[in-house]
């Protein structure tokens, strides 16, 4: 545990000065290494006194401060070279970078295209080229170039705030050219990668996906209902290729060379190389990054016959990383795999020996590594998802065995898919066979009702579950006292710890309630930060959301906001309601911590006013907004406030199509509003017919359009349009335009013909919305109606074929 606070120092120093610290990186550097050299001068000056023992205390101040000098100047360094980046991106300039693809491609967030990661070596912007580093996504109508391919694309810069990815977004204007090829090695990944794809194409939906998941990270083709059902399980570790896979790899290379009898330093040798080429086939994300270096100190020690220690090689793996690309401490990727290695390495041992007595051994560990992990990686789970997976230790028990399988035949199946297929397809169908069980497990769990404990998010709910779980742990891990329990205390606690405790013991002896204080104490402060953080959550927020909602109109008011659930916590949100924090508030009862599209039909205030509060504490992975900036002033604030949150931000034209999450959605119309024929609302600036009319279909089928605050003629023309097109006729979901105004299409409405029209209106609003005229048209096709002012936020599940409504 001696490399553990000079880790956890460096993760500090690290997450701190790769915000807005980073122009004090330099001076933080200098004062660490005073103070690292003051400390040093201490210790031996110490040392060197009659009778004096070692200062371990002071040893570990010069550890700690020369691993943030490290890092320090690692940031120093790095945000030297991403300046003229980071400059032309807050530019919005138009730039040629040269770099190397640093990822596989992804979907699109918009349209048909792709877009992959490009780590810059050079930037030409604004007449002016020079060396320059740092990631930009590339968006790009063509098929992306390899990874590890150097290219030239250029295009417009846009910034991208906060995280450890890429510092910039750029839509590539032109065709990309490939200056030079990937390497050897990476060629040879790429004929496995797509031989791996070939080779399973036949196999059924599951297996297609889960089995290149498995074997090389790519979850290109995951089915959206079996990725959902992972996530709710917790199961995503399956195809997130990390230190459970190195592990598997690694066992299967020892026993193998121990069946050769092998000498050590063959064995290590092996196990290294097959190592780095695991790294190349499923691309170094951080959570490669970490299982590799661990890998890499645990080979180091293997080979100096030094004995092997789980925490030190994690420790010492975690600064490496830190002091390379600092920007890695604000990685959750790589935050999840330290904690759950972490979690593994304190754990798991003595849990499954407190198990042991009641389940046997061999069950104990099985239920021990789940649980570890589930407790280390918790509270951090929670900044991403406010939910308590409580399927998440069951789930994994029965889903894990069939890992082992999965990763060796699927490893199998791409090493041989190049050369021999006819071996490969026989081994890829057996992990299939095995894929097919964790998916089978996944979806099991995923479908029983309250395996999600809503929890409070953000760093308060993330605290009080800290602070639970380690109460949970102390109360498991007590052990009797006895004899037995205090000899081997005094031969494994470390020095410091049995001093401390000594001196408590002495406390308890004076005073003898002591220790029944101070326990009350601990659960009386973790039940006052659960209440902290869980009772303004809870105070007026009506009855609970259904688990399983699909469509929910929040209750803002008199405006619109509305959210189609995409995944776990995340959802397409549909205009962010009037000035204040409703609409925030809803997407905080709904679980929703990122919005993968942030529609924004038009810009008057009842529609656009709520931003801050939904681009508070969530990622907003983009934006779609109408082509008419109008009211003028309100348009550019939103705009401003969009890109100061790192949002990219594109104009909805009709006929543009995306997917978000497990949803996809199609621009049914967008037009220029009275600029282009349609007819000025009471506000007289043309915005209501700019709305954007947006179709969304959900992983299950539903079929909803939003038509934002369109008046008669906009919405006559819509219909006109989507008649000739065969688009949207007889959808389950409508949400009524203009929150129910007297303006309205007969011709519109009966296309649609929605089973459920949502009418989005306060209930004190001086418009007369909705009106009877409005609300009979609809009825008269066959629509349910359901009101806010009326319902509250109006939550809308899918079971079976039936559509299902709460209210609250």
């Amino acid at each position: 545990m001696r490399l553990v606070p000079a880790a956890l120092v460096a993760w500090g120093a690290a997450w701190l000065l790769t915000g807005a610290a980073q122009p004090w990186a330099l001076v933080v550097a200098l004062g660490a290494v005073l103070a690292a050299s003051g400390a040093a001068t201490v210790s031996g000056i110490a040392s060197r006194a009659p009778r004096a023992r070692r200062r371990p205390a002071a040893a570990h101040a010069v550890l700690a401060l020369a691993c943030v000098a490290a890092v320090a100047l690692g940031v120093h360094a790095q945000a030297a070279r991403q300046a003229p980046l980071r400059e032309a991106a807050g530019q919005g300039a138009r730039a040629e970078l040269l770099g190397r693809v640093a990822s596989e491609a992804r979907p699109a967030v918009f349209g048909d295209g792709v877009r992959w990661v490009v780590a810059v070596q050079q930037v030409e912007a604004r007449g002016v080229t020079g060396p320059g580093a740092g990631l930009v996504e590339v968006t790009s109508a063509a098929p992306a170039p390899r990874f590890g391919a150097t290219v030239a694309v250029s295009g417009v810069l846009r910034p991208v705030t906060g995280g450890d990815g890429p510092l910039a977004r750029l839509s590539a204007a032109e065709a990309v050219t490939e200056r030079s090829p990937p390497s050897a090695l990476l060629r040879a990944t790429h004929v496995l990668r797509a031989a791996l794809l070939e080779v399973t194409e036949p196999l059924s939906p599951q297996a297609r996906g889960l089995v290149p998941g498995v074997a090389i990270g790519d979850t290109s083709r995951v089915p959206a209902e079996v990725d959902e059902a992972m996530r709710v399980t917790s199961l995503t570790h399956v195809t997130a290729v990390s230190g459970g896979h190195f592990a598997i790899v690694v066992a299967t290379l020892t026993a193998l060379c121990a069946l050769a009898r092998a000498p050590r330093g063959v064995r290590v040798a092996v196990v290294a190389v097959a190592a780095a080429a695991f790294v190349l086939l499923v691309r170094p994300e951080p959570s490669v990054l970490r299982a590799a270096w661990t890998c890499a100190v645990a080979l180091l020690g293997l080979a100096l016959g030094r004995p092997s220690a789980g925490a030190s090689a994690l420790a010492a793996a975690a600064v490496t990383l830190l002091v390379v690309d600092p920007w890695l401490a604000r990685s959750f990727g790589f935050v999840l795999s330290c904690a759950a290695t972490a979690g593994l390495v304190l754990l798991a041992g003595p849990l499954a020996r407190r198990l042991a007595p009641w389940t046997g051994r061999p069950l104990a560990f099985a239920l021990a590594v789940p649980w570890a992990a589930q407790a280390a990686c918790g509270p951090v789970l929670l900044l991403i998802d406010p939910h308590v997976p409580l399927a998440s230790v069951p789930a994994n028990l029965l889903a894990t065995p069939a890992l082992v399988p999965a990763t060796v035949l699927g490893l199998v199946a791409t090493l041989s898919a190049p050369w021999a297929p006819a071996l490969a397809l026989p081994a890829a169908w057996l992990a299939g066979l095995a894929t097919g069980w964790i998916a089978a497990v996944a979806q099991a769990f995923a479908g029983v009702p309250g395996t999600r404990l809503p929890w409070p998010g953000g760093l308060g709910g993330a605290a009080a579950l800290a602070l639970l779980t380690a109460a949970g742990l102390a109360l498991v891990l007590r052990r009797p006292p006895g004899e037995g329990w205090r000899r081997e205390w005094r031969e494994t606690a470390p020095r410091a710890v049995r001093r401390v405790r000594r001196r408590f013991r002495r406390a308890a002896a004076r005073q003898g309630r002591a220790r029944t204080a101070l326990a009350a104490g601990l659960a009386g402060a973790a039940l006052l930060a659960v209440l902290v953080v869980t009772v303004p959550r809870l105070a007026g927020a009506g009855r609970p959301v259904p688990e399983d909602w699909q469509v929910a109109a929040c209750d803002v008011g008199q405006g619109d906001s509305m959210a189609v659930r995409t995944g776990p916590a995340s959802a397409i949100v549909v205009d962010v309601g009037p000035d204040g924090a409703a609409a925030g508030r809803c997407l905080d009862r709904l679980g929703v911590t990122t919005v993968d599209l942030l529609v924004l039909s038009h810009f008057h205030a009842d529609h656009v006013g709520g931003l801050a509060a939904v681009l508070r504490g969530r990622a907003v992975s983009a934006a779609l907004v109408s082509p008419l900036d109008e009211p003028a002033g309100q348009a550019a604030a939103v705009r401003a406030d969009l890109a100061a949150a790192g949002v990219p931000v594109q104009v909805a034209a009709a006929g543009d199509t995306g997917a978000a999450g497990s949803a996809t959605w199609r621009v049914l119309g967008a037009s220029a509003g009275a600029e282009e024929g349609g007819a000025r609302g009471a506000e007289g600036d043309g915005a209501n017919d700019a709305s954007v009319a947006l179709q969304v279909r959900t992983a299950g089928g539903l079929d909803l359009v939003a038509l934002g605050d369109l008046e008669e003629p906009g919405q006559d023309t819509l219909a006109a349009r989507l008649s000739a097109d065969g688009l949207a006729a007889g959808v389950d979901v409508v949400k009524m335009a203009h929150h129910g105004s007297r303006s309205q299409s007969a011709a519109l409405a009966r296309h649609l013909s929605p089973r459920v029209t949502l009418v989005s209106v306060g209930a004190d609003n001086t418009y007369g919305h909705p009106t009877d005229d409005a609300l009979s048209l609809y009825a008269s096709v066959g629509s349910a109606l359901v009101r806010t002012d009326e319902c509250g936020t109006a939550a809308l599940v899918q079971r079976s074929d039936e559509i299902g409504l709460a209210c609250g």
